[in-house]
């Protein structure tokens, strides 16, 4: 340990000794407070530096043409979310994450004429509002999976049924 002098009083200093790579003279370096550099994660790599997905416990596994293409040939989800509240639709793009067409009836022009927000009525005129800005944008067809928490049923389907009526191919997949 070596104390460095600032102005009449003695503070501590702690450093470490690296020699160079070319030379064999020692030079001093300050040690990081932690000692963060000392510890590692299990793959040899910087520690607090973590990957997005899970691990795959076989990185050579197989993945078939339909997985790899999938997205491209249904290139455009519908997404619908009902609270108690108010119903909204989005049709986005699944290679760029744009929303194509959005319909809610939380928005200025629906809520205006709807006596309520959230029931069968208002699924209805979600799903036509929606169909329409969606023809608009040259969509005419996507895909739908529900959520975990959600049944095919009800609001869900009013909105659903209102696009296909409305002109717009949507293909359900229900596991």
């Amino acid at each position: 340990m070596l104390c460095a002098r600032g102005g009449q009083k003695m503070r501590p200093f702690l450093c470490a000794q690296i020699s160079g790579f070319h030379t064999s003279k020692p030079c001093l370096a300050p040690r990081s407070f932690f000692g963060v550099e000392d510890f590692v994660d299990d793959d040899n790599s910087r520690p607090y530096t973590y990957q997005k997905g899970k691990k795959s416990k076989n990185p050579n596994k197989h993945v078939s043409f339909k997985q790899r293409t999938v997205a491209y040939m249904e290139p455009f989800t519908l997404d619908v979310f009902i609270s108690k509240r108010f119903v909204s639709a989005s049709i986005t793009h699944r290679v760029t994450c744009k929303q194509v067409a959005v319909a809610g009836t939380n928005s200025k022009d629906i809520k205006a004429v709807l006596k309520s927000r959230s029931d069968i009525p208002a699924c209805l005129s979600v799903g036509q509002i929606l169909a329409d800005r969606a023809r608009e944008a040259d969509v005419y067809t996507a895909s739908y999976t529900p959520r975990d928490r959600d049944k095919f049923e009800g609001k869900i389907r009013a909105v659903v049924q209102s696009l296909i009526d409305n002109g717009i191919d949507i293909k359900v997949y229900l596991d």
